[in-house]
């Protein structure tokens, strides 16, 4: 399909078979609210729900230009299509009721560190009023089994320990982004406590995930969207922070977390209430490593400048996550390191570039990462 480099091309198809996928069998006929679906994740999420039969209906706000969404086709893949603000509470009211969801997979979000100094307000109003207004809907879906809601590694208060972030560790933010992240989790647990605390409620529980990288991405600010626009223009990629490490994963692996526990939160299966969905921690990789090895993926011959972080804006020199619980728990591991993590990357966005439609190698990555669970898993 892509012209690639062979030590990339195995990258593509050497992978772990992962201890359990979500399984078309369960999914096929469910009725799914999904929040932020234009978002990069979002559009590839109601993609694999659409491809495993689910009836899936998004609620967010428009999308970015020449976003995956878009590029993608996404729109085709939904029963309905809603443009709002998980800020407006009648929005997410109407929402609810029109689709009386089995399941909801909430990702709608402000999902930047920078952009959250910018506008502070903003940002706690969308992560942390918004997660408000869409578990108070919930109350009143009468058919729904289970909620997800999404936040991040960065919901942890970040106290410099040598040890990968643990389900049982602080909550915290030293910035508006990461802070509103942990008011998220605070606010689902005051619900779920509070409102959903009987038997035959719905069930509801975190998913935190590290830093996620796929094709498509269009984001200002994150690595990889910004060094293929350098690859694009020939310039020199700006490096904030080369050296600090990041738990880098491909978004797949990341969303199959985040089925897999909305499927066992519904089949009364997950025991836990707030699970991290990260990479392997047998291997760190840096900013500046994850960097070059996508160049080198690539066979591009971009140059990178360490531009010094901002002493104002600072951010974490090192973030880990401990997915043990996820493992154990709900038989997920990742699929990909984070070679083949960049590797699928890679192959995506030169794809494109050579004309292959952005549909078809979406739905080809979905495809060829189901495969790799056994025909029992996927029937």
């Amino acid at each position: 399909m892509t012209e690639l480099n062979l030590h990339t091309q195995r990258q593509l198809n050497a992978y772990a078979t992962p201890k359990r996928g979500p399984s078309p069998s369960f999914w096929r006929g469910q009725r799914v609210l999904v929040t932020g679906h234009t978002g990069f994740k979002g559009s590839w999420l109601c993609a694999w729900l659409h491809l495993m039969g689910a009836e899936v209906h998004g609620l967010a706000l428009h999308p970015e230009a020449n976003s995956h969404f878009e590029r993608a086709q996404t729109a085709a893949f939904l029963a309905s299509d809603t443009r709002a603000d998980i800020q407006s509470s009648q929005a997410i009211d109407q929402a609810i009721k029109t689709c009386q969801p089995d399941m909801v997979l909430h990702l709608a979000a402000q999902a930047l560190v920078r952009p959250g100094y910018d506008d502070p307000l903003g940002t706690f109003n969308t992560n942390a009023l918004g997660t408000a207004n869409v578990l108070q809907a919930c109350r009143q879906a009468q058919k729904l089994k289970s909620v997800v809601i999404v936040t991040t590694d960065k919901c942890y208060r970040n106290e410099g320990q040598p040890w990968p972030y643990r389900e049982t560790d602080a909550l915290g933010g030293h910035d508006p982004y990461s802070a509103s992240k942990a008011c998220a989790e605070l606010i689902a647990a005051s619900f779920r406590s509070s409102f959903f605390k009987h038997e035959d409620s719905a069930k509801i529980a975190t998913a935190r995930a590290g830093n996620v990288i796929g094709g498509g991405d269009v984001c200002r600010d994150r690595l990889l969207p910004d060094l293929f626009r350098s690859i694009d223009r020939k310039e020199p990629l700006q490096l904030r922070h080369p050296e600090a490490i990041r738990p880098w994963q491909h978004v797949l692996d990341a969303l199959c977390g985040y089925l897999i526990l909305a499927q066992a939160l519904a089949e009364s299966e997950a025991t836990g209430v707030a699970y991290n969905f990260g990479p392997s921690n047998e291997t760190l990789w840096s900013v500046g490593q994850v960097a070059h090895q996508a160049l080198a993926a690539w066979g591009a011959a971009t140059a990178t400048q360490h531009t010094g972080q901002d002493s104002v804006r600072a951010e974490s020199a090192c973030l880990r996550l401990d997915s043990s619980l996820a493992q154990l728990d709900l038989q997920w591991q990742p699929a990909l390191d984070t070679e083949q993590a960049i590797a699928w990357t890679v192959e995506w966005e030169i794809a494109v570039r050579k004309a292959i439609a952005p549909r078809q190698i979406t739905l080809e990555q979905i495809e060829r990462l189901m495969a790799g669970w056994k025909a029992s898993d996927v029937a």
